[in-house]
């Protein structure tokens, strides 16, 4: 049963885990910088006081994210994560055609030299594997399906711009400001006196499902997080036009 946490959605709940729908722009955890930031752990520990953290997404992504509700469940999932045991299915939408349609891209992920909160590949960084298939081509996007067996940060924004295929919206990575109508409708003509809005100026990404055997029940769970109203506003306007 879906529940809603103020504005949280709650994907899946019991007493030892709870799967929520993480909103894009908001925070996993408190930033140490500026805590009076909105984040997805200080509103849900309103509900759930004993709330422990098993892995994260960035900011910009939304999607499907798991809490543990007890030490014990908070251990078995951890160490799931670290075994590769959990299954993290993402869509996102890039730049360009795709091609071979799947594939898998194994290259290690370490801290930008010179670029501080930019991750890049090296061979001497964290391994990292994201499997690929492209869902859908347009004119000018692939709207794509990836699984990563591994978790570093930003690993399918720097796999995806190391194949040539930044994600739409991700100037940090090669991709653009954002998705405007005017890229994919032919003959657009915007309201006079009114500059164009994007469709979607955040990264294009959504972790769409999540697959793992429960440490208490043992039974295998798979959750999905639908779409969010800007990618489905895209995707809608893609599918009309692109």
């Amino acid at each position: 049963m879906t529940k809603k946490n103020k504005e949280i959605e709650i994907l899946y709940e019991d007493e030892h885990l709870i799967a929520v729908n993480k909103p894009a722009g908001m925070l996993t955890l408190p930033d140490r910088f500026q805590e009076d930031r909105p984040n997805l752990y200080r509103q849900l520990q309103q509900r759930y006081p004993t709330l422990f953290v098993v892995h994260r997404l960035d900011k910009d992504t939304s999607g499907v994210i798991l809490f543990a509700l007890d030490a014990i469940t908070h251990a078995a999932l951890s160490k799931a994560f670290e075994e590769h045991r959990i299954k993290k299915t993402y869509v996102a939408l890039v730049l360009g055609h795709v091609t071979p349609h799947e594939g898998t891209i194994d290259r290690p992920i370490i801290p930008h030299p010179a670029d501080d909160g930019r991750m890049t590949t090296a061979a001497k960084g964290k391994r990292a594997v994201t499997h690929y298939q492209a869902i859908r081509h347009f004119r000018k996007y692939t709207w794509m399906s990836l699984d990563i067996e591994t978790g570093r940060t930003h690993q399918i924004r720097v796999h995806m711009a190391w194949i040539k295929h930044p994600l739409a919206v991700d100037p940090l990575y090669g991709g653009d400001e954002g998705v405007f109508l005017s890229e994919i409708k032919e003959k657009y003509k915007p309201n006079r006196g009114e500059a164009e809005h994007p469709l979607i100026e955040r990264v294009p990404l959504h972790a769409s499902r999540i697959a793992f055997t429960h440490p208490a029940s043992g039974k295998e769970m798979s959750i999905e997080a639908p779409l969010p109203k800007d990618l489905r506003a895209t995707l809608n306007q893609l599918e009309r036009w692109g």
